[in-house]
């Protein structure tokens, strides 16, 4: 797998080109709103298109807030992403698609690139923490994403279902009609079914293993070594408390003679001293 940051430098003559003369939006451009939708509660996002036709296909619509997906025609119209206000473009192609689907404006937005297959054996996990990373940094810095692929049916809404499930933490089944509901014309292979499915125990397990590490970070443990210096130091400060100050001081006070028989070693012994007892 191929992925890089940034394309190669392209004419910016297709800018100039106008929007399609029927553009539809999953919700207007200036306002978001709260959708009844069953999937995911309370998520602002334009409202499901009920009213599909032929041609939204080679349009782009609002998944999240923030988050466009649609074809490779909408990454040529640079007004219309303009008019989205996308900051980001995630451009998933196959090799053989390089010539066509490709970074238009790198001077303008800033791209992912990944180069994979439409293939049922196409490992497609394995870029999702990757493209979440990306969409995640683009949104919380203010930004709005557009993923596209090639006709915006199988690898692109792949990678969105997967982006949905991780971040509103729900099946596949619940992310796909989720996506579904505001593109009708998606359609996953059967080899990316099957993954997102598997995918659903693995970002369930990397959120469980992300949340311990927050706590262990906020409420560290100490370590053995600092424990040992802990109990170290606490032994030392009860045998200062368990020593007799009073001999230190009565040997600071003493008036015993120094000794004077020539370096000898001088000792005193105290003088004792008997009692008479009288009997009766």
């Amino acid at each position: 797998m191929d992925v890089s940051m940034d394309g190669p430098s392209t004419s910016t003559a297709a800018s100039s080109s106008a929007p399609p003369s029927h553009t539809h939006y999953s919700a207007p451009l200036d306002e978001v709103f709260y959708t009844s939708y069953p999937v995911v509660q309370d998520v602002p996002v334009g409202q499901p298109i009920e009213d599909w036709k032929y041609e939204m296909r080679r349009e782009a619509q609002l998944i999240l807030p923030n988050l466009y997906l649609g074809p490779f025609q909408t990454s040529k119209q640079f007004d219309v992403l303009k008019s989205f206000g996308v900051t980001h473009i995630v451009c998933i192609r196959d090799k053989q698609e390089a010539f066509l689907v490709k970074p238009r404006f790198p001077e303008h937005f800033v791209y992912l690139t990944l180069d994979i297959s439409d293939h049922e054996d196409q490992n497609l996990i394995r870029i999702f923490p990757q493209t979440r990373n990306f969409i995640d940094d683009a949104i919380a810095h203010g930004g709005t994403v557009f993923v596209h692929c090639n006709g915006g049916i199988s690898l692109g809404p792949s990678v969105v279902v997967g982006y949905v499930m991780a971040k509103r933490q729900t099946t596949y089944e619940e992310a796909l009609k989720w996506v579904q509901s505001r593109r009708y014309c998606i359609s996953p292979n059967q080899g990316f079914m099957y993954q997102l499915k598997e995918y659903e125990p693995i970002y369930r397990a990397t959120l469980s293993a992300e949340a311990a590490a927050l706590a262990a970070s906020s409420n560290p443990t100490p370590s053995p070594a600092t424990n040992s210096t802990r109990r170290k130091r606490a032994g030392d400060e009860d045998s200062d408390e368990d020593e007799d100050p009073s001999a230190n001081g009565n040997a600071m006070m003493s008036d015993d003679p120094e000794p004077t028989n020539g370096g000898a070693e001088w000792s005193h012994k105290p003088e004792r001293r008997m009692q008479r007892v009288d009997q009766r």
